[in-house]
């Protein structure tokens, strides 16, 4: 290999580690991690109950935040004696009995849960909270840190949501849930009872325009190639992202380089299934969001979608005739794609297809960017889903 090719290789090798090596290292948001790490400690020390949101878009700090504070508090022998951390995701734990077991196995209580069947999610979770008491000792802290919260208010009546929020609120056991989001609006996610019990205590995280010069020094600091010497002490690892694109013959990082990355860690993966659809699929979910704004968010089934489409497609040219089988087939697609999910399980096979009812699992912010970045899209279908008149 070159010398060239393999001190490129080094510096590549340097520099991923340097990038990933660190989850722990917060810089700016002093409040905010004040805030975050006073909750947590009113939790272990006081026995308190609270639940928080830290919200702000993808990329901001909010789980850099939280390993920071984690990693304060960690140090702190009594925080580590008399708290527990569970960690939920809800790319993970998609359902309520996913996120029981992982609970159960990171409370270590699998033994003092195995055979213990009970009839509903909020019994389980009480079982659970009940068997860290010990004696006449008081009960362990809890603290659920919740990843990707909006994705668990896609759950079934939201159970997992409204039984964490129900006892941090009751104090039946001293318990902090901690959700984090990117989505703004999500509060308007949350059904009337969950939001109830929620405390409505909320921490942003967004990057000020003053910080951009910070930013541009710490960009220049981690990307600094090092000397040779401190090149040879760095370890193998596999390459990805920007430090994966250098090469011989393109050594630096260019501005287009940083855009194209940077769109692609701050896309949702919502929007891109949505321009995915084929036409026929994105007119049905316009549909399902009129009957959504005009009912705020009140179930539908294919019966009540298929009425309001075929006002649209009686004075459409594009979609005229489209035969009613092949829209069920289309319906059917939204839901396995989970654009669509439905309230109950329990209803399959009692309940005609047809009639199965089901919420919607986007928002219209999503559908709006969708509908605006679809290639190719009918002007007709654009106008129908910025108007609810059909």
């Amino acid at each position: 290999m070159p010398e060239d090719a393999q001190e490129l290789r080094k510096a590549r090798r340097f520099l991923k580690e340097r990038l990933q090596r660190d989850y722990t290292t917060l810089r700016g948001y002093k409040e905010e991690r004040s805030n975050v790490r006073q909750l947590l400690q009113r939790t272990a020390e006081m026995g308190e109950s609270n639940s928080l949101l830290l919200i702000g878009p993808r990329g901001a700090g909010k789980t850099t935040l939280i390993n920071a504070v984690l990693t304060d508090l960690l140090v702190n022998r009594s925080f580590v004696d008399n708290t527990l951390i569970v960690h939920l995701d809800g790319n993970l734990h998609t359902d309520d009995r996913i996120a029981l077991k992982s609970i159960t196995v990171q409370m270590r209580l699998e033994n003092a849960a195995d055979g213990k069947v009970f009839g509903s999610f909020a019994e389980n979770l009480a079982f659970l909270l009940q068997c860290l008491k010990a004696g006449d000792k008081k009960s362990k802290s809890v603290v659920f840190i919740q990843e990707e919260l909006h994705l668990f208010c896609t759950h079934h009546n939201q159970t997992l949501l409204y039984n964490l929020f129900d006892v941090s609120q009751s104090a039946q056991a001293p318990i902090c849930v901690l959700g984090v989001t990117c989505r703004l609006d999500v509060i308007e996610l949350l059904e009337k009872r969950v939001k109830s019990r929620f405390s409505h205590r909320q921490v942003f995280l967004f990057p000020s325009a003053d910080q951009f010069e910070a930013y541009t020094k710490l960009c220049q600091e981690l990307l600094l190639i090092p000397s040779n010497s401190e090149l040879k002490a760095s370890a193998d690892r596999i390459d990805s992202g920007l430090v994966a694109q250098l090469k011989p013959d393109a050594p630096y990082i260019t501005v287009d380089q940083l855009t194209v990355l940077s769109a692609q860690y701050e896309g949702d993966d919502k929007i891109d299934l949505l321009c995915g659809l084929s036409v026929l699929e994105l007119c049905l979910i316009i549909a399902i969001k009129h009957h959504s704004e005009i009912y705020d968010r009140d179930p539908f089934n294919f019966e009540i979608v298929f009425a309001r489409f075929s006002k649209f497609a009686k004075i459409s040219t594009t979609m005229q005739s489209v035969e009613r089988s092949i829209v069920l087939k289309a319906f059917e697609h939204l839901r396995m794609g989970e654009l669509i999910m439905p309230l109950s399980n329990s209803g399959v096979g009692k309940v005609q297809k047809e009639f199965e009812m089901h919420k919607m699992a986007l928002t219209y912010g999503q559908i709006q960017q969708a509908v605006q970045r679809y290639q190719a899209l009918p002007t007709e279908v654009a106008q129908w889903a910025q108007s609810s008149l059909i």
